[in-house]
């Protein structure tokens, strides 16, 4: 009796992630835009190496709109950082927000990044993941650009170049950039650093929730009191009404 071997057939994410492998950044996005062209959508913190990805799209797939969720709680100088950065590059800037203002999420629900990990979930699908979701569905998108690094902390470290999730295919141009390799692409450009870098922040975030790297700090102790270091964007929303 014969048997019949079944061999499996990659995903369109492991597909594509093989596929990005062999390529630099800047030829990533370009392919991104051939393949889905309107179907595509970046999206941004304006955070410390914010500045690159913006770059590379600005040089690579300047079509390509690109998303900033304004929490509310974002440190001034995050604002005008942003607001300096969409002028130099031309960025296709949209801004979506919580359907909760700061206020009104405040008096309903309190303080909820001092609520625990029960109370930062909750704040990272009101602040983050609901208006995310809803900016794809707006935007007609269902594939997701995201400047994530594997260098950036434990959670991301095995992360492959595009990966499912949900009903969106996120893609990851610059997953494979050393720290050293942001660096020298930012002094090559002449690109603006983030005001806060110079104060000792390495990463950033909510004003509430991040603190510069001092008496030994990791990256990832920095954010929301070392509890967690994803706001909920990168990781499945457990909600069945979410794409992502």
């Amino acid at each position: 009796m014969s048997t019949i071997t079944r061999i499996a057939t990659p995903t369109e994410a492991e597909a594509l992630s093989d596929e990005l492998a062999r390529l630099k950044a800047g030829e990533r996005l370009k392919l991104l835009h051939q393949h889905y062209g309107s179907r595509l959508v970046a999206s941004t913190s304006f955070g410390l190496q914010a500045a690159v990805m913006l770059k590379l799209i600005a040089d690579n797939a300047p079509e390509i709109p690109v998303i900033f969720i304004d929490t509310g709680y974002h440190f001034p100088e995050t604002y005008r950082y942003a607001d300096q950065l969409v002028k130099e590059l031309g960025t296709d800037l949209r801004i979506y927000h919580p359907t909760h203002s700061s206020a009104r999420m405040e008096a309903l629900y309190g303080k909820l990044w001092e609520q625990g990990k029960e109370g930062l979930a909750k704040y990272g699908v009101f602040t983050k993941v609901e208006p995310m979701d809803r900016a794809l569905k707006e935007l007609g998108a269902d594939v997701w650009i995201s400047g994530v690094r594997r260098s950036q902390s434990s959670t991301r470290a095995a992360r492959a170049f595009a990966e499912q999730q949900k009903k969106t295919l996120k893609v990851y141009p610059i997953l494979d950039w050393a720290d050293a390799q942001v660096s020298v692409f930012m002094n090559q450009h002449d690109l603006p650093h983030h005001p806060l870098e110079a104060e000792g922040y390495v990463t950033m975030g909510d004003w509430h929730s991040t603190v510069p790297a001092v008496n030994g700090l990791s990256a990832e102790e920095t954010r929301f009191n070392g509890e967690k270091y994803e706001c909920g964007l990168h990781l499945d929303s457990g909600n069945s009404d979410f794409q992502i």
